[in-house]
Order: C-alpha cells, then sequence, then structure tokens
C-alpha cells in the first residue's frame, strides 16, 4: 500500500486546538491524544498541533488563529453497531449528550427512514458529527468517517469526486451509491442522497445538497497525506493540487474545492522528536514553500541548509 498511515483528517481551530484533542479523547471510546507540538514564529505567531487518536482513527489539530471557520461542509459519520456492541443506542446517547453540550442539533436526534436513531450535532468548537445506529450488514461500517457535503456550486459533483479520488488512491473502491429519486426537489434526481467509498485504508462518505447553505469547503478541515519520499509526494501533488493560489507549506486545494496537505513521512518524525531546535529550522525551512521539498527538509533537520 503507498500510504504510511491512514489519511489523517485536519482541524484548524483558533486557539483550541489543545483543548477540543482533550475533549474528544474523553468523548470516545479507544481515544488517546498522541503529541502536542508547538511550531514557533509563523506568520499565525506560535501554533500548536496536537496529534490524536479517536476510536483508532487518527486526527491532527492546529490552533493557528481565526481565519478559517470549522462547518458542516465536512462533518465526522460516527457510526454505533448493535451487532458488535449491544449498548450501542446508549452509548450514541451519551455521545450526543456530550458533545450537543453548548454545540447545536443540525437534525435532531430521532428515528428516520435510514436508520432508527440518528442525529447531526454541531459541538461546542464548531466541528460536525453524524451519529447514527448502524443497520446490520455485511462489513462492519468505520468507527469514524469523514463525510463531504457539495453544496453552492460543487453540489452534483459528489459522485464524480468520488471516482476521482478512487482514481487518485492506490488500493481504493467504491462503496454504496444512492441517489435521490424523482419528488425531492430542489435536489435533482439521479445526484447523490449518500455514497461511501474506501480510499487507502481510510473510508469517505459524500453527498449532494441542493438545499441553501451558507457554508462550503474550506481549509479549516483539510486531509494528510502521508508518503514515503519525494517521488510519491510528487505524485499526489500533481493530482491533488488544482488551486495554485491556495498551495502553501504543503496545503493543496483539489478540483473541488476540498483541502489536503501532502506531507512526507520524515517530517512527521521530526516533529515528533521533541528536539525544539530541529524543530523550528525545519519549521522556518517550509514556511515558503509550496509544493514541499523533503531534500531540503532533511537538511534543514541536519542542520546542512545553506545560509
Amino acid at each position: 500500500m503507498s500510504l504510511v498511515r491512514p489519511i489523517t483528517p485536519h482541524l484548524w481551530f483558533d486557539r483550541q486546538a489543545r483543548e477540543a484533542a482533550g475533549f474528544y479523547c474523553s468523548v470516545f471510546p479507544d481515544s488517546r491524544l498522541e503529541s502536542v507540538v508547538t511550531l514557533r514564529d509563523t506568520p499565525s505567531g506560535d501554533c500548536d498541533v496536537v496529534s490524536f487518536e479517536l476510536c483508532g482513527q487518527p486526527f491532527m489539530a492546529i490552533s493557528a488563529g481565526p481565519l478559517f471557520r470549522l462547518n458542516p461542509s465536512v462533518s465526522f459519520i460516527v457510526n454505533f453497531d448493535p451487532v458488535r456492541d449491544p449498548r450501542a443506542r446508549e452509548r450514541l446517547d451519551a455521545t450526543w449528550a456530550a458533545l450537543i453540550e453548548g454545540g447545536q442539533a443540525l437534525m435532531p436526534l430521532d428515528a428516520y427512514p435510514f436508520s432508527p436513531r440518528y442525529g447531526w450535532v454541531q459541538d461546542r468548537y464548531g466541528l460536525s458529527w453524524q451519529l447514527i445506529l448502524s443497520e446490520p450488514a455485511e462489513q462492519a461500517p468505520p468507527a469514524i468517517m469523514p463525510s463531504l457535503l457539495f453544496v453552492g456550486e460543487a453540489c452534483g459533483q459528489a459522485e464524480a469526486a468520488g471516482a476521482f479520488y478512487r482514481s487518485v488512491f492506490e488500493d481504493s473502491q467504491p462503496g454504496r451509491l444512492i441517489r435521490y429519486p424523482d419528488g425531492m426537489a430542489p435536489d435533482r434526481e439521479g445526484s447523490v442522497m449518500f455514497s461511501d467509498f474506501r480510499l487507502g485504508e481510510t473510508w469517505f462518505a459524500a453527498m449532494d445538497s441542493a438545499r441553501e447553505h451558507d457554508f462550503g469547503f474550506n481549509e479549516a478541515i483539510s486531509f494528510v497525506v502521508t508518503c514515503r519520499d519525494q517521488p510519491e509526494l510528487d505524485r499526489y501533488w500533481a493530482q491533488l493540487s488544482s488551486v495554485p493560489e491556495a498551495e502553501q507549506c504543503g496545503w493543496c486545494k483539489d478540483r473541488f474545492g476540498v483541502s489536503w496537505q501532502v506531507t512526507p513521512a520524515v517530517l512527521g518524525s521530526i516533529m515528533a522528536s521533541g528536539d525544539e531546535a530541529r524543530i523550528a529550522r525545519v519549521t522556518r525551512a517550509f514556511l515558503d514553500m509550496h509544493k514541499l521539498d523533503v531534500a531540503a527538509i532533511e537538511a534543514a533537520a541536519a542542520e546542512e541548509i545553506a545560509s
């Protein structure tokens, strides 16, 4: 498999990354805070970068100022499987109670045609979660799955986006594809009511919504692709980066407006080293990069970068 790790959702906060990660780790089982690294003297000042896992799914978060705001265009579906857990409904309700405190319901916790227990909540930090009591299935659903909502000018592109992403990432596969039937205006018949697909080790969901929304994809949530070496990084960058003005520090934006970070595995190792001087040198090196240069990052880490 090409990817070193599963694709990692990356959350942008003003100053609450460490606090939010701690809160999420207290809410979800099989969760842990892995590391906190402070990047010094960035354009946003000193920034905490937090790595953590929720239900075994890796996440990252950064405190980097109020440049981008979380919104429901990217949410996280949390599956509660009664086949694997007889207390799934009880755990769903407890998770909802924790997440809605200080937040708001986007779809009330209730029975729906697609699930006997479901709710969509935006938590106190602005992050959106869809909690669902899963129906029995041949393949157990992932505990947490990023979900992309294509709205506004992007509405109608969910199916094309899924096909594109599967062409980019090795060892990918399609999952379910449920289309809107006739009579569900403003949603167009045949557009995607729900779909899911696997990219490497990570499952995603995608859907269209023609209803009026005041949000869309932005850099508040991006997806980190960890690469083994420069050739692999170059390949992903060439396919994912479609908006030159959005390229910065390994960040890029694809043709659908979704943000990605294409990064070498060695950068993660450096950031986890705890060597503040080394981290500072590497941070100075990559701040001026668009696509990341693995050799330059390694040279900065080894103090070999030219003065």
